[in-house]
């Protein structure tokens, strides 16, 4: 009893990626590598990731082009900085993806400690073999 337990259990687990196509996987993987690229301050990543027109509305409501996120990403005065990624929801329209999901970021500003828990959709388009995202919108969850 306890062996078929752990089976479904298992199955439960692994079956929502058996579903995936290899673009869903595949754009998962670059919402990862953003989120670590943004932690790490990986400006090549980021200049590769954000196509010329990219657009980002930010969760504040400020609006970024490619230039103004890569410099408002890596900015030297957040630190110790930190993204994790769930509830990851892709949809493919041939080159074209649309992401959406939560986020839960915290890093030091200014020696100061915070949160900022968010809903997000990335809209990426293939270009070159590769996924670049061209825009994004961040919406503050309220707290209760």
């Amino acid at each position: 009893m306890k062996q078929l337990l752990v089976l479904i259990l298992a199955l439960v687990c692994v079956f929502p990626m058996w579903g995936q196509s290899a673009a869903e996987k595949e754009l998962i993987k670059v919402e990862n590598d953003w989120s670590t690229a943004w932690a790490k301050n990986d400006v090549k990543f980021l200049e590769q990731l954000y196509a010329t027109e990219y657009h980002a509305i930010g969760s504040d409501g400020i609006v970024y082009n490619k230039a103004g996120g890569i410099k408002d990403d890596t900015s030297p005065e957040y630190t110790e900085k930190s993204f994790i990624l769930s509830d990851l929801q892709v949809h493919i329209y041939g080159e074209t993806a649309v992401v959406t999901g939560h986020n839960s970021v915290k890093f030091m500003k200014v020696g100061k400690a915070e949160q900022i828990e968010s809903r997000f959709t990335d809209v990426f388009v293939k270009r070159d073999g590769r996924w670049q995202c061209v825009a994004t919108q961040g919406t503050k969850v309220a707290k209760k």
